[in-house]
């Protein structure tokens, strides 16, 4: 965790500090959910020097994508009715499972072919979020990723009592991922 905390704080200096100040109102939009995993499918296949791109990692950099306007903006990302349930593989959004389950398993890889048709462009302020989230996160695998959040409380919390290996559908807390990310972004903001 220090060092996600150590690139976070990294690219933060660069250019995220000013984006997080220009937003400090909250007043950003929230996003549909499917325009985000587009963008990013579209992202992750113009860029060939990350690992793949699989179903896995869509549902973890979602989750990041949240997760982290959480911690910084105390706010959603996405609507209100996108939640993260805490599925044995880590956070999992329903609507992204269901859009994929038909034809993706878990590990299979995503492609341009798995775009939406009338897929919407994302407006600059929710690229740029996007953007930060990937430049920290794209650079691992879905099984990483996985792990990763495997170690944080969120998570960790949504499962309690549960087997580790038992189906789960509860939803992770919003209250937890701005405790949790938010005592993060005050670190890395040092």
């Amino acid at each position: 965790m220090s060092k996600i905390i150590c690139i976070l704080g990294l690219v933060k200096r660069l250019f995220y500090k000013d984006f997080a100040m220009r937003n400090a109102d909250n007043n950003m939009k929230t996003y549909d959910i499917n325009d985000v995993a587009d963008y990013i499918i579209l992202q992750a296949t113009a860029e060939e020097t990350h690992p793949s791109l699989t179903n896995l990692k869509l549902q973890k950099l979602l989750y990041y994508v949240q997760a982290w306007s959480y911690g910084i903006h105390q706010r959603p990302f996405f609507s209100e009715n996108e939640q993260f349930q805490a599925w044995i593989h880590g956070p999992v959004n329903r609507t992204i499972y269901d859009r994929f389950e038909p034809t993706k398993l878990l590990y299979s890889e995503l492609t341009m072919s798995d775009r939406r048709q009338d897929a919407k462009d994302l407006d600059d302020e929710g690229k740029e979020f996007v953007d930060f989230i990937l430049e920290n996160y794209m650079k691992f695998t879905g099984v990483q990723l996985e792990a990763m959040t495997h170690r944080e409380d969120p998570w960790i919390q949504a499962r309690e009592g549960i087997a580790p290996t038992a189906r789960c559908e509860k939803i992770i807390s919003p209250d937890a991922m701005v405790k949790f990310y938010g005592k993060r972004w005050k670190e890395i903001q040092g």
